[in-house]
Formats: C-alpha cells, structure tokens, sequence
C-alpha cells in the first residue's frame, strides 16, 4: 500500500532525526576555538575540551554561571528530544503497519497524525534554537577581541539536519490522506459499485 509505505518513510525519517538530535545534543563540538595552530577549544552543551593533541574535558559544575545561549540551547534540545520520544509511541499505535486499534480506523488515524504533527514541532524547535545559537555565537564573535572570536562546530550541523529530518518524517506521518483508513476506501468503493443482487420488487 502506497500510503503504508509513506508512513513507514515518515517514520523511518523521523527517527533517523531524533538519533541525530539526541547525538547533537550530547556532542562537544557546538562552540570551537583555534588558539595558535594546534590548541584547540570546544564548548557544548554540557561540557567544554580544550588541548593540544590530546584534549581533556571537563563537565560543567554550575548552571547559573553558564551563558543564556547554553541553557537555554539545552533547555529546548532536550524538550525536543521529549516530544520526538512522546510522537514515536503515538505513531507506532497509529500507523497502519501496526495493530493497535484496528477496530477504530478513525481514531488510528488521528493518532498517527498527531504524533506526525508533534514530530514537525519538535524538528521545527531544534532548527529554531539551533539557529538562534549560531547567530550569538556570530554576534559575540563581532564584538569580542579577534583572539576570543569562537565558531560554530560539527554539532551544529548535526543538530539542523536533525530537525529537518525530524520535520520531513512528521510530515508524512500527519498527511490526513496517508493515514485515512482502509476501510473507509473499501465503503466508498462499495458506494460506487452496488452489488447486483439487490432483491427486485416486481413480480
């Protein structure tokens, strides 16, 4: 079935993008700085690195003293990471390749367009923070010393095409017309074709 199929994608797509918000969010490499030619500075989200060759990391102790973009980067990441968590066991019950509430087509229906429709919220809030992290990084680099001036790392790019996947499996998912019951199909189909064993009144 076509539409069993796009809802599979969906899916797929969407979990691929909560792996990758997930993995974002714990990665290292958010913030970077190059010191010389070989030392090297990383800020994340929870801890921060800095080296030579070899770099050593150490975890964040307080949060008031961390700046407003980390918290509040982490603060959202992580209720991104919820809400895919909450859309995944919503659509599981709802999708067609699954047997919950298969006596309700109507409700499993509904309930695999909300959890499409909570994965797209979740990946539009990824992409939104993450993009709002990357533009104070930019604005504090213009206005700080040329040695202090900090870029954004891999993390980051993890974190967007997160989203973006995120977005395009909850799509799928929450398209009212991939989700539409079987059934449904099958009685408007009988509508248009009546039987012809339709019992006659003449004698």
């Amino acid at each position: 079935m076509a539409s069993s199929g796009l809802q599979l994608l969906g899916f797929l797509l969407s979990l691929v993008g909560l792996a990758a918000t997930v993995a974002a969010t714990f990665m290292v490499e958010w913030k970077k700085q190059t010191q010389g030619k070989t030392h090297r500075i990383f800020d994340g989200l929870w801890m921060s690195c800095s080296g030579y060759e070899r770099t050593t990391c150490e975890l964040y102790q307080s949060l008031l003293k961390l700046p407003d973009e980390v918290q509040a980067t982490r603060a959202v990441m992580l209720l991104s990471i919820f809400l895919s968590t909450v859309a995944l066991m919503i659509s599981t019950v709802g999708m067609k390749c699954t047997h919950f509430m298969d006596s309700k087509p109507e409700s499993k229906s509904t309930t695999a367009m909300i959890g499409g429709i909570m994965f797209m919220v979740s990946g539009l809030l990824t992409i939104i923070i993450t993009s709002w992290y990357v533009k104070m990084i930019v604005d504090t680099s213009h206005n700080a010393h040329h040695l202090d001036n900090f870029e954004f790392g891999k993390a980051v790019f993890v974190s967007w095409v997160g989203g973006l996947l995120t977005m395009a499996g909850g799509s799928f998912l929450s398209c009212r017309r991939c989700s539409r019951s079987e059934s449904n199909e099958s009685i408007s189909g009988n509508h248009l074709f009546p039987t012809t064993n339709q019992k006659s009144n003449y004698v």
